[in-house]
């Protein structure tokens, strides 16, 4: 890609390096990564950074491995992704790989910030492999703030996920987000061997990564794993936040669609068969895939609820309520049609849209009569007029679909996502902490019904432009640079104005007297106030514990 192109001709400037195998001594183990001569870099990929969670160790805590027990370790190539029903080219029960990804050359004794990725994908698919951060790394180093980079894999579905009253008692829940602790803690441990300064790590992700670092955030033990985050589209309340008991049906699901296991779907004692060794990868894979499409869910195994003393106490807003959340700078922002991407097209009458809301809202915590009085509040705030619909800014269009499309798209990314981030910064920036807020809209997708759909700016973050179609414009592949500038900035300095690399414009922190946003936007980045459709958000965050926060409306 183009910008890749350029980053490669500026590190030509750079002293040569030899591309021999790169090796980092880890323990008694050498490990041994792969030379990325024309970024002038080095990959070690696919290393253990917990026991494999197999046999007796599936639906288990993970178990932390900072070290391998073998004289030499191959770490050229990324390790196999978790077991999802996405087409992937490998995946394997035994998934728990990072990966490192640093400049060549690294004066010994010195040590780099560290930017740590975790993938989204609806907690029901992801990996770490296709996140390619040579651009990052290569655009820090030009710009003289050189960073390390790190990425990671955790648990899917129902082997990360499990659900119910048993998962619940075993301390089996919210496996993934221990996984995602588990690798923060290796590297704690060991990026110091790879050039990392473990006290400047910025963990940053988008989507189900996001909701999954924002809910980290409410556990104290954070502070002591990383400095700083960033948060792409997703947020604590993002997901479903319900107790475990609520989806005792979808784990009965997944175990009776277990053959070895189907005679105790529905009991308390699930666990034990479904840990015997005679249980393949291919009879999980399966039985996840057939317990998603039982359920009903587009996204059927969100963190749960894990009650006192777990990663998810409470609902999201009584945590913050109760100041319970790590007190560290963040960056926080959406994308401008977050919800084009998760409303279905064939959405034609109001009453599928009230529908959805309750079906989707359902418990309510202020029972029945409550969630319809909000229901129809939200149809009165979000009237059927097209140029008020999403994708924004699109005026009359309809796309040859229904009106009500663009208007349930707004209404499900106002409350899952735009409502969510404005809660999420306004709330910790009136407790003091240093935030910046950003708003991503700029339309690269090759299809316009979705507008600037979720997950748009990642290419952008990752120096990629074109992956996700579209046309590739001088004037974007000048933001994704600045937007690498900003978040490359924010890790190595705590603010995205360091007043290195591309002049761009000056990012303001967000403060109670400042609520201003950053507009990505390649026709003009700048701030704005932080107010769109404010009437419609205030009233989804004037009473948070109503809106369960589901990704989809129902069919």
């Amino acid at each position: 890609m183009a910008i890749l192109r350029g980053v490669a001709t500026a590190l030509a400037l750079l002293p040569f390096i030899a591309a021999q195998a790169p090796q980092v001594q880890v323990g008694n183990t050498a490990v041994i990564g792969r030379s990325i001569p024309e970024f002038g870099q080095e990959l070690f990929g696919g290393i253990p950074f917990a026991e494999p969670p197999v046999g007796q160790l599936r639906l288990s805590n993970p178990v932390l491995k900072t070290r391998l027990g073998t004289p030499t370790f191959d770490a050229s190539n990324f390790g196999p992704a978790c077991l999802q029903s996405a087409s992937v080219p490998l995946m394997s029960e035994d998934c728990l790989r990072i990966n490192v990804l640093r400049p060549a050359g690294i004066p010994t004794g010195v040590v780099l910030p560290v930017m740590a990725w975790v993938y989204g994908g609806g907690f029901d698919f992801g990996d770490s492999s296709i996140y390619n951060a040579s651009a990052i790394v290569a655009q820090s180093v030009i710009r003289g703030t050189p960073v390390v980079f790190v990425s990671l894999n955790y648990r899917l579905g129902p082997l990360g996920f499990p659900q119910g009253v048993e998962a619940q008692k075993r301390g089996a829940l919210n496996l993934g987000l221990k996984d995602q602790l588990a690798a923060l803690e290796w590297v704690q441990a060991n990026i110091g061997l790879f050039g990392g300064d473990k006290s400047k790590v910025t963990i940053f992700g988008q989507s189900a990564g996001s909701i999954s670092l924002s809910i980290l955030f409410l556990n104290s033990n954070i502070k002591r794993l990383a400095r700083a985050a960033i948060f792409e589209s997703g947020f604590t309340a993002t997901s479903l936040n319900f107790p475990a008991s609520h989806r005792e049906q979808s784990w009965a699901n997944f175990v009776k669609d277990v053959p070895q296991c189907a005679s105790t779907a529905g009991s308390k004692d699930t666990f034990s068969c479904l840990r015997s060794d005679s249980i393949d990868e291919a009879t999980l894979l399966k039985a996840g895939s057939l317990a998603d499409d039982q359920s009903g869910e587009l996204f059927a195994w969100d963190p749960t609820i894990d009650g006192p003393g777990g990663i998810l106490p409470d609902i999201p807003s009584k945590l913050l309520a109760r100041g319970q959340f790590a007190r560290l700078p963040f960056i926080a922002g959406t994308v401008l049609d977050e919800g084009t991407t998760f409303t279905p097209k064939f959405i034609t009458t109001e009453d599928q849209i009230r529908q959805s809301i309750i079906a989707n809202f359902t418990p309510s915590p202020f029972g029945p009569a409550v969630l319809a009085k909000s229901a129809e509040t939200i149809l009165q705030l979000y009237p059927d007029v097209p140029a008020l619909g999403s994708p924004f800014g699109t005026g009359n269009e309809t796309f040859g679909l229904s009106s009500q499309y663009k208007r349930a798209a707004a209404i499900f990314g106002d409350v899952s996502f735009q409502s969510q981030r404005r809660f999420w910064i306004q709330t910790l920036s009136k407790a003091g902490l240093k935030t910046f807020g950003y708003l991503f809209a700029d339309p690269q997708s090759s299809d316009p019904v979705n507008g600037v759909p979720h997950a748009s700016e990642i290419p952008y973050v990752y120096g990629a432009l074109g992956i996700l179609g579209g046309t590739v414009t001088p004037q974007a592949l000048a933001l994704s640079r600045i937007m690498v500038d900003y978040w490359v900035s924010f890790a190595t300095s705590l603010d995205p104005n360091d007043g290195k690399g591309l002049p761009r414009p000056l990012w303001t922190q967000y403060t109670p007297s400042n609520q201003a946003i950053m507009l990505l936007n390649s026709t003009g980045t700048t701030m704005i106030p932080d107010d769109y459709r404010k009437k419609q958000i205030d009233f989804i965050n004037s009473n948070p514990a109503v809106w369960h926060h589901r990704r989809s409306f129902s069919t």
